[in-house]
């Protein structure tokens, strides 16, 4: 199958189909023709899908379906019956959409990171400018160590949870802005690098991954996922494809608010870890396990899940969960 030359061919039929889906109030005749359209693009779909596997195209033919759906079923969903499937689909569904993106970022951050902490090293007039020993020595045995047990456990969790989810939402805020996006990445590899450098210069390394790795390998990963999610809302309007700019934002703006809220349970959980186990005087294998054992299960919800409902045809689009919710109720 050429897919650019199936969708050509249909693009009428999909585009009259988004279009009923989207009335509020139909004629007699309407209405059949919505489900014509709607039966007719089902078909469409799975032959993309067992011809190409997921596709943009796809994609945007799943979200016409779910919201034509959603008009025929045309039941009322309650909320709390929606969040399952938030959860177990739309929101993991998402997720995967930009898996690779948020490896290029983790990969940026860790290489520029090490960059700086390797210059810091080697270089002693670097270390000096950073200040005397003395101060670097009282950072390094000290202040760093201090930051996680100064307040109390609680309120440095809300503290750390509220600051790193401001960091999130701006990263989806601004993404679209195009520099904001890496100049937050460049900062925080920085940050990470120069404390890393500092730390192993003066002979506390072993302090730095004891302190940062338990609470740092989840909320790190939360941290990419929100700038992965700024910079495809970006490249949605540098690259529309077939679809208008404002389209394609629209459309991909739905589906990165659902990892907007889904990265604020996330971070919450970091922010517990950074709270309550990142300072406890546990031994470190007890720690880092629990980290460790945090971003498996967060990363095996993204791909293994994800994927799984990415084949489903999801999209973690807000429409076609709301479509989707009100047909289990409605069913």
């Amino acid at each position: 199958m050429d897919l650019d030359a199936y969708s050509e061919v249909h693009r009428d039929e999909w585009d009259r189909l988004d279009a009923l889906g989207r009335r509020r109030r139909f004629t007699g005749r309407e209405a059949d023709e919505l489900i014509e359209r709607y039966q007719s693009g089902s078909t469409q779909l799975s032959a993309i899908k067992t011809v190409a596997g997921s596709t943009a195209q796809g994609d945007r033919l799943s979200v016409s379906l779910s919201r034509a759906r959603l008009r025929f079923t045309g039941a009322g969903a309650n909320v709390l019956r929606q969040l399952p499937l938030y959860f177990a689909v739309h929101l993991p569904a998402a997720l995967y959409r930009i898996r690779w993106i948020t490896l290029g970022v983790a990969v940026a951050t860790l290489l520029i990171a090490a960059l700086y902490a390797v210059w810091i090293v080697q270089n002693p007039a670097v270390v000096a400018a950073l200040g005397s020993d003395a101060a670097l020595k009282q950072y390094a045995e000290h202040d760093f160590i201090d930051y996680y047990s100064t307040n109390p456990a609680a309120s440095f969790a809300g503290q750390v949870w509220t600051n790193n989810a401001w960091i999130a939402a701006q990263c989806l805020a601004f993404g679209i802005l195009g520099v904001y996006v890496p100049y937050i990445v460049l900062q925080n590899a920085q940050n990470l690098g120069v404390s890393a450098g500092v730390l192993i210069q003066t002979g506390n390394g072993d302090v730095f991954v004891t302190y940062i790795l338990p609470h740092g390998m989840l909320e790190l990963t939360a941290i990419f996922v929100a700038a992965a999610a700024g910079l495809r809302l970006f490249w949605a309007w540098v690259a529309p494809g077939p679809l208008t700019r404002s389209r394609s934002l629209a459309e991909n703006g739905r589906s990165l608010f659902t990892v907007a809220v889904g990265l604020v349970f996330v971070l919450f959980v970091s922010g517990i870890i950074e709270g309550f186990v990142t300072p406890a005087p546990w031994p470190w294998p007890v720690k880092i396990t629990i980290g460790a054992a945090a971003l498996a299960a967060f990363l095996v919800y993204m791909l293994v899940l994800g994927r799984r409902a990415a084949r489903a045809g999801h999209t973690g689009d807000l429409e076609e969960f709301e479509a989707g919710a009100t047909q289990l109720v409605a069913g």
